[in-house]
């Protein structure tokens, strides 16, 4: 059984939050301050201590400075109000593992619980030693224009492509959007029989209907209308070698036939065109979808499907191979000095601070490759005399975790301050947000009252729908005017 430890000195808080907790499986212990806590923590061994950020005898970042000297791996989660935001994100560069904003949603509290159970050993908020280049943790693809990673995952990955990518099968590579599908697609061409081919890319999802024929296939004079001179398409154009198609589940079902045939006779019709065209190409295909849904759906041939179905790779997301995470950081830097000619370096204290948040549960990086590549790219941008510095990676680190945050506007925005917000039950809290959206979308007191009290309304002798509301409204010491503004406003 897994066991928490809750800091906090409010003990209505600990009590129902423990309470809450145990009905959900886990073990928990309280520490009614922060030394309490500390004491706690020393005495006995706790997976998760959430801990709130504000306590009577010391703030949550003292409490967790302790805890990680005591046990550097230890998962800190810090319990924080709205207007404590930013201080709580100034924690997590410190190491606590995440934040979670009061009034405490349950589902939200498992939720971040889940995800830091589930954090191997390797994944904690501890840094790693840093390494001079990239080379050290990583080794170059074939054509020397990216980093192969040594998380397990990555490797397995490679070894495997390099088993397939002798032959002439077609493949299909899943995974997320920024995973390096074709990073893997160049790599399988450099394996194979025809890397001194041809290689062709195209992402589907960027053709239009009505040019994705022609994109493909080609088309002669006169086939439609801008339709000037003959056109070679991409799989002619790949002819011996390898056509890279990303996003394949994007083609329309017409090309989605044509593009079946190409691939069994290897000919093909250009648009407008009475003439065969030959093309013996290889083809790889990308997509961050389900296709066997799409095939149900039927956004997506089945015919299709079964005989490009040969070999899949799936892609695993950054998230997931952090061990990739710190050469590529390295990898990146160079490719960025290469590119622009300016020797940037980081600071050894930013370099040590963008890494431990980078390789934390903290970093998402729902972007994955991509965007850990605009990242760095960015802090390279912005350094002073070629020093990417603290300052530059703290700048960074916030608009990163802004950006993967889910907007936590509570719809109360604009209506009530972040104390007031703050200091609701969540019950109170969610029954005025409901009202407040009503009211929203009311063209006055009176309509949102018949909505609001519609099923009670029938019965009563009186129907004052708009006093009813009126009522509960100045509760909050708000009126109808306040309802409509919003926190543009």
């Amino acid at each position: 059984m897994k066991r928490i430890l809750i800091i906090d000195d409010d003990m209505d808080m600990c009590n129902l939050l423990g309470r809450f907790l145990q009905k959900k499986g886990f073990e928990t212990e309280a520490g009614h301050s922060g030394n309490k806590g500390i004491a706690k923590f020393k005495e006995s061994k706790f997976d998760v201590v959430l801990c709130d950020f504000r306590l009577g005898d010391k703030e949550g970042r003292e409490v967790l400075k302790e805890i990680k000297q005591i046990d550097p791996y230890a998962i800190v989660i810090i319990i924080t109000g709205y207007s404590d935001i930013k201080t709580a994100v100034d924690v997590i560069k410190a190491g606590a593992f995440d934040y979670i904003t009061k009034p405490l949603i349950p589902e939200e509290v498992l939720n971040v619980i889940g995800r830091a159970l589930q954090q191997p050993a390797a994944d904690t908020n501890s840094p790693k030693p840093a390494t001079q280049t990239s080379k050290r943790n990583g080794k170059y693809s074939p054509d020397g224009e990216f980093l192969v990673g040594q998380a397990p995952a990555t490797r397995e990955l490679y070894r495997q492509v390099e088993l397939v990518a002798p032959t002439n099968y077609s493949i299909i590579l899943y995974g997320e959007s920024g995973t390096g599908k074709e990073v893997i697609a160049r790599t399988i061409h450099e394996y194979s029989t025809r890397k001194d081919k041809p290689f062709i890319a195209m992402d589907c999802g960027t053709l239009s209907k009505e040019l994705a024929g022609s994109e493909l296939f080609g088309h002669v004079k006169g086939a439609f209308t801008g339709a000037q001179s003959d056109r070679a398409g991409l799989l002619r154009k790949a002819h011996e070698g390898i056509v890279f198609l990303d996003e394949i589940g994007e083609l329309g079902r017409d090309e989605q036939a044509m593009l079946l045939k190409a691939i069994e006779e290897k000919r093909f019709f250009p648009l407008g065109s009475d003439k065969e065209t030959r093309s013996d190409f290889q083809l790889i295909a990308g997509t961050n979808r389900d296709l066997r849904e799409a095939v149900a759906n039927g956004r997506f041939r089945e015919d299709l499907l079964a005989r490009i179905n040969l070999w899949t790779f799936q892609l695993p997301p950054l998230r997931e191979r952090r061990e990739d995470i710190e050469p590529n950081i390295d990898f990146e830097l160079d490719r960025f000095r290469q590119t622009t000619s300016a020797n940037v370096r980081f600071n050894a204290e930013a370099r040590a601070a963008y890494t431990r948040f980078a390789i934390s549960a903290s970093a998402q990086w729902t972007g994955n490759f991509r965007e850990l590549s605009a990242s760095v790219s960015r802090m390279a941008t912005l350094s002073d005399g070629g020093r990417i510095s603290e300052a530059v990676v703290n700048d960074e680190i916030e608009r990163l975790l802004a950006s993967w945050r889910p907007a936590q506007g509570s719809g109360l925005e604009g209506v009530l301050s972040p104390t007031q917000i703050d200091g609701l039950d969540l019950f109170d809290r969610l029954q005025l947000e409901a009202v407040v959206s009503v009211c929203r979308r009311s063209t006055s007191m009176a309509d949102a009252g018949r909505k609001l009290f519609a099923a009670t309304r029938t019965r009563r002798t009186t129907q004052n729908d708009s006093d009813r509301l009126r009522k509960y409204l100045a509760r909050f010491d708000l009126d109808w005017a306040a309802t409509q503004r919003t926190a543009a406003n």
